[in-house]
């Protein structure tokens, strides 16, 4: 057994029908040959994963008693069992092509790991993972909601979202205070943006983070407002602005 540890936001799911339902949401048709799980705790998940041939498993892992519990319980693994933390991981130098990416995330870092996954979508052509339910809301939520934001446009930016299925805490050691909820991130056809994608970043970041104002006076910081012009997207909040919205925009603030 690996005690849970609250600095590491571990809570480890219990039921095996959930962990048999995470896995076979994974749909690789082709697309990659292995499979990197995140945070395996004690093997719920990686126990499913590993009774696949279509693609083989590595499991990464920062705690030190998962990774010893691990190693006993798997002793094939070898260097495919990885006692690190997954937001320094080097992926080219781990794997030899494409990779998926799985796992019920710490809550702590969940926002991180998806951050770390953009960092690397060139190579990362799907994700399934558990998250806080308000999470995979935000990465799921279109234009005009209140949950939509800055996560929710740089995710949908390059992979298409769906939102798989709640999960409630009784089916966790411990159970966590919030409702969790299972999605699917499938890479999208978008190697880069049709825009300046570091000005992209900032435009969005700018407008979300003064969320209730208008475009136009929250992104004052970085263009002055007599050289805006007279976009109508200006006008309206950032939560109200597509990606293919904001790619125009940022175009239209560079001219």
């Amino acid at each position: 057994m690996v005690r849970a540890k609250k600095h590491l936001g571990q809570h480890f799911l219990t039921d095996k029908n959930i962990a048999s339902k995470i896995v076979e949401s994974l749909k690789p048709e082709g697309r990659y040959q292995q499979v990197l799980e995140v945070g395996p705790g004690m093997g719920i998940l990686s126990d499913f994963l590993l009774q696949k041939s279509s693609y083989e498993t590595f499991l990464i892992d920062l705690d030190i008693e998962s990774f010893q519990f691990l190693q006993k319980k798997y002793p094939d693994l070898g260097n495919r069992l990885i006692n690190g933390d997954f937001l320094q991981l080097d992926f080219p130098s781990v794997f030899s092509g494409k990779v998926g990416v799985i796992g019920n995330f710490p809550y702590n870092i969940s926002s991180q790991i998806l951050f770390k996954i953009l960092e690397n979508r060139h190579l990362v052509p799907e994700v399934v993972g558990m998250f806080q339910k308000e999470v995979a809301e935000r990465c799921a939520s279109k234009p005009g909601s209140k949950e939509y934001g800055i996560l929710s446009v740089f995710i949908q930016a390059y992979y298409s979202v769906e939102y798989l299925f709640t999960v409630k805490a009784g089916v966790f050691n411990p159970p966590p205070k919030v409702l969790s909820a299972v999605i699917r991130l499938n890479r999208n056809k978008i190697e880069q943006l049709d825009c300046d994608e570091k000005f992209f970043w900032k435009v969005v970041k700018a407008g979300f983070n003064q969320r209730r104002k208008t475009l136009r006076n929250a992104l004052s910081s970085l263009v002055s407002k007599d050289k805006m012009g007279q976009d109508p997207m200006l006008d309206l909040r950032a939560e109200r602005l597509s990606v293919d919205d904001f790619v125009k925009l940022t175009n239209n603030l560079m001219r």
